[in-house]
């Protein structure tokens, strides 16, 4: 069986659902972006949101991504750095109960934390303090860690650490292993443009954007940016909020729509998208049902706050994606 290896940024997601969006005013945040920020930052905005309910999960893009392929019941492993503190724990913990190889190194400063600010028309922004996530580097990584996959999949966060990025992307091709690449976010695509059109164009099968990094990556709409990111990979997937994703290989073109859902929080939504898209590729499906998988845990993940699904919505879920695949 195919089996799936992640790399990203190891953060435990706090999650807050915000009764307005003033707090985000109040704290200089773009609506719908990610910001990097430090310790301190985080401690007054939890401050300003405690009167609020919040919510703790292991999270992180390219985790979120491994833990939705391991709960479709397909082997993985994830690549990350923690401290040996009370989250770092939780993120261990959480990896090996739901199935995901940890390869986990350890850091000098605390487990990183990704602030989720969900807004009441459920848009998240993200304050990030990555804590000892950056310092994952080149020197961590091994050949020995690609041995045995199918596929590699990077979230776009990493991108800022040219050197890391570039020598993973390398093991993967030694060891014959496809590599998937999610963009992440609009503002991480404009502060490293050229070094991504360097990367995927050299080493990338697999791109995942959403419309605002297509915009971001080529200054197009949707159906020209698939096309172009087309040029340079295997596979490009645009995806297109309410309307769906749109999907390039060859000359080849689906536009996959939507599952009905009542949206709560958004937060996941691509990394989950990415989960059951890459795992039906894993499974040699052909695209168009890769796209329907990934839309299937895209809708369900937002019908949540953060992330994680309980396992009775999994159950329903494995129900379906096997309806899909023998349809």
């Amino acid at each position: 069986m195919a089996k799936i290896l992640g790399m990203g940024n190891a953060l435990v997601d706090i999650m807050i659902k915000l009764e307005d969006d003033q707090i985000i005013h109040n704290f200089e945040l773009l609506k719908g972006g990610m910001k990097l920020v430090d310790e301190k930052y985080i401690q007054r905005l939890m401050d300003a949101v405690k009167h609020l309910p919040i919510e703790h999960a292991p999270g992180g893009s390219a985790a979120n991504t491994m833990n939705g392929v391991a709960n479709l019941g397909m082997d993985t492993g994830f690549i990350g750095k923690v401290a040996n503190d009370q989250f770092g724990k939780i993120m261990e913990g959480d990896m090996k109960q739901n199935g995901i190889k940890p390869f986990l190194l350890k850091g000098v400063a605390p487990t990183g934390l990704a602030v989720a600010l969900v807004s009441p028309d459920s848009e998240r922004t993200f304050a990030v303090n990555l804590g000892c996530a950056i310092e994952l580097s080149a020197d961590d990584i091994s050949s020995e860690m690609f041995a045995g996959y199918e596929f590699f999949h990077i979230e776009g966060y990493l991108v800022q650490n040219h050197e890391l990025l570039r020598k993973a992307v390398a093991l993967a091709k030694e060891n014959n292993v496809k590599v998937s690449l999610d963009l992440a976010s609009f503002d991480v695509v404009q502060d490293n443009l050229e070094f991504l059109k360097e990367i995927i164009a050299d080493y990338v099968d697999i791109v995942f954007a959403n419309e605002d990094e297509a915009k971001a990556f080529t200054n197009m709409d949707p159906e020209l940016a698939l096309h172009e990111i087309s040029k340079s990979s295997e596979v490009s997937i645009v995806k297109i909020g309410e309307k769906g994703s749109l999907i390039k290989q060859g000359e080849q073109i689906h536009t996959i729509g939507v599952i009905e859902a009542k949206s709560i929080d958004t937060t996941g939504a691509g990394d989950l998208y990415a989960a059951g898209f890459l795992f039906g590729m894993a499974k040699h499906l052909p695209l168009e049902k890769c796209g329907q998988i990934g839309s299937l845990l895209a809708g369900k993940v937002i019908e949540v706050l953060g992330a994680k699904m309980s396992e009775a919505t999994w159950k329903i879920i494995r129900g379906k994606v096997d309806e899909i695949i023998s349809a």
